[in-house]
């Protein structure tokens, strides 16, 4: 009597890599935490990767070993597989090796399933943007895709030539994604959950300017004004040192936004004058953020006309002697110690405001074009004498304000 033909045994493992790379087999976990070298997860990512097909022994020491004298690397590769396999080894069954080896090239063993989250994510992301779907289906397809979007693609390895276009493939992915699923929880009006998205998107991601516009529009929406002004001045303080960039005309409309919104009705004056003492008392000039600034230009603008007084704006600017932009530490470093200097020098009645990266601008309210040259004169002296080591040029212009 014919036997029946036996089915090969298979088994499935969940691999986690967005994040951090972990490995579950029948509920025992092994992370990259256990071990402080990177090489043994590495190879073992890399063979979990490319699954599909056996990779050669040149190829894995020309990808693990491309610039090291080795005298034997065939050797040194063998060394590196055997601690990659008593690592795993001890999770599977004995007749199951997860890393096969044939004919001078190594391989996962395709008896094996992996469930890795970084496929799982791709493909939730690429099944939200079904257009014919309704908008539920979608936003479920959004948030397991976000949920499972622990951290950037094995964070650990990110400097492995191999992982480098992974991650940047995956980490675009994410915030692409983010930004579709924001735009459905603001349609309908879900405005908690596109804070949360939002701001933990923001903080893998910091110098993404899209999704700090998001968090503070989401905050806005819910009537969250000071979170939101908060959450304003750190996204453009951030841009500035990191980038010193100015923040874009949308950003600066929510901002403008915020400040025009209806606040709630305060009956006590007292209270009301109160809280704009404790502002007052502050000495020096007044610095405020640029949105606050250019409504400050505006009703300064009407009263000079009305008043017939004069007001001049000053411009500041940082620079390389020959005229370029600086480097960004050195460029931070140096406009802190430029403000301390303008809110020390200048008049109360003064505001100063960061324009960009490298410019403070300055109004000074009842000040003829001599008046308002000597005093930048003397802030730009203040400066070097202070800094005497500054490499960095400080250059000003100086204008009459336009009346309303």
């Amino acid at each position: 009597m014919k036997q029946p033909a036996t089915v090969p045994k298979r088994m499935s493992v969940s691999v986690s890599m967005l994040g951090g790379f972990g490995i579950e087999v029948d509920g025992n976990l092994l992370t990259d935490e256990i071990n402080r070298s990177q090489k043994p997860w590495n190879v073992l990512c890399y063979l979990i990767i490319h699954r599909d097909r056996n990779v050669s022994q040149s190829e894995l020491i020309e990808l693990f070993w491309p610039e090291e004298n080795s005298s034997n690397p065939v050797n040194a590769l063998k060394t590196l597989l055997y601690r990659v396999r008593a690592m795993l080894e001890p999770l599977f069954p004995g007749d199951m090796p997860p890393i096969l080896s044939q004919r001078g090239s190594y391989s996962w063993n395709r008896e094996i399933e992996c469930v890795v989250d970084a496929d799982r994510f791709e493909e939730l992301c690429l099944r939200a943007q079904e257009k014919d779907w309704s908008d539920e289906e979608r936003m479920a397809c959004y948030r397991e895709a976000a949920e499972l979007y622990k951290g950037d693609f094995l964070p650990k390895q990110e400097n492995h030539m191999w992982v480098i276009p992974l991650s940047t493939h995956y980490h675009a992915l994410f915030v692409r994604a983010v930004k579709e699923y924001a735009a459905l929880l603001e349609k309908h009006e879900q405005f908690e959950e596109m804070t949360a998205l939002c701001s933990r998107a923001s903080e893998l991601d910091p110098l993404d300017e899209g999704l700090h516009i998001l968090v503070v529009r989401s905050l806005v929406k819910q009537g969250r004004d000071a979170a939101a002004l908060e959450r304003y001045e750190m996204a453009t303080d951030l841009l500035y040192r990191s980038l010193g960039v100015t923040p874009s005309a949308e950003l600066r409309d929510l901002y403008t936004a915020i400040m025009d919104t209806e606040k709630s009705l305060e009956t006590d004056l007292a209270v009301i004058q109160q809280s704009l003492k404790e502002t007052a008392i502050r000495p020096g000039a007044f610095v405020c953020e640029y949105g606050f600034f250019r409504e400050a230009y505006r009703l300064e603008a009407r009263r000079a006309a009305r008043n017939g007084t004069c007001v001049h704006l000053a411009l500041l600017t940082v620079s390389l002697p020959g005229g370029g932009m600086p480097e960004l530490g050195a460029l931070n470093n140096t406009m802190d110690q430029l403000l301390a200097i303008l809110t020390n020098g200048l008049r109360r009645g003064d505001v100063v405001s960061r324009y960009s990266g490298a410019q403070y601008v300055v109004m000074l309210p009842a000040a003829n074009f001599e008046d308002s040259t000597m005093v930048m004169e003397r802030i730009v002296a203040a400066f070097y004498r202070q800094h005497r080591r500054s490499f960095l040029k400080i250059s000003y212009r100086i204008r009459e304000l336009e009346m309303a």
